[in-house]
């Protein structure tokens, strides 16, 4: 059984506050994009109860411990609560990592979607969304991979009203890593005066002005480039432009198709048409 876990982009990132338990509260959009990893599962060929193997891309820096990847932590998570079938796993990354784009939660998320259904478990979206939020707080997004508003630490969900297909998406991921932890503990925690989910329903045309994401300004600071990144999608006709989650990529929303990949060298590069 073969699956494609996509990324996400953020439209929009604002941290309210940090919460007693060191956690941080925030609102933030969930886009699912076309950009994909491979996550292949059959059964186990020894009899081996689990095995996982990780092939990566360029520009992906991706640890190859087993017991260390978030597959596994899928699996292990299931075994606790269920008698599964001896499986082996394979994954292809295509998704970078430390970018701000989730592929490792989609792929722990998809994970327990095959899990669900090689084992003939019967599970719900609502119960698979259960399990997933024990691996990470925007694991559960991609069970129904839908735009959703998440509020809380990211884990608590609403309906958007929200369209950009057909609108051109060029995402742009520099060879930088940026800490989330450093990220989070240089943001400045506040209360918007309008919610971002307000500002989210509005013509996109509206949303450069008014739909932000926290992590900018320090993250800028420190990684100039990632910065002149949004710059030159805005000079090349964006009509937004943002960093996705804590970075290090950078997206830019077009109305029109562009060719930009000779203005980021080095740099990983996608493009495609929306159909959200």
């Amino acid at each position: 059984m073969i699956c494609f876990p996509n990324a996400k982009i953020n439209l929009g990132l604002r941290v309210t506050e940090k919460r007693p338990d060191g956690y941080h509260n925030l609102e933030t959009v969930f886009y699912p994009i076309g950009l994909k990893d491979a996550l292949e599962a059959v059964p186990h060929p020894t009899g081996k109860l689990f095995s996982l193997e990780v092939k990566t891309l360029e520009h992906t820096d991706l640890g190859l411990d087993e017991e260390k990847n978030i597959v596994t932590k899928a699996f292990r998570l299931m075994e606790k609560q269920f008698c599964l079938e001896p499986s082996a796993f394979y994954l292809k990354k295509c998704i970078p990592t430390g970018s701000g784009l989730g592929g490792g939660s989609s792929d722990a998320a998809n994970a327990l979607i095959i899990i669900n259904l090689m084992n003939k478990l019967g599970l719900t979206d609502a119960k698979l969304e259960q399990f997933s939020a024990q691996i990470g707080a925007d694991c559960a997004f991609f069970i129904k991979n839908k735009p959703i508003f998440a509020t809380g630490i990211g884990s608590d969900f609403e309906d958007v009203s929200l369209n950009l297909r057909g609108l051109f998406l060029v995402l742009i991921k520099p060879d930088v890593h940026v800490s989330t932890a450093e990220a989070f503990s240089l943001v400045h925690p506040s209360q918007p005066a309008k919610s971002l989910k307000e500002w989210i329903e509005k013509p996109i045309e509206t949303w450069r002005a008014n739909v932000m994401n926290d992590f900018e300004p320090s993250v800028f600071l420190k990684h100039p480039i990632i910065g002149e990144i949004k710059d030159t999608l805005y000079r090349n006709g964006a009509v937004y432009a943002s960093m996705s989650g804590s970075g290090s990529s950078v997206y830019g929303l077009f109305q029109f198709p562009v060719q930009l990949k000779a203005a980021f060298p080095g740099c990983f590069y996608w493009s495609e048409t929306l159909s959200n």
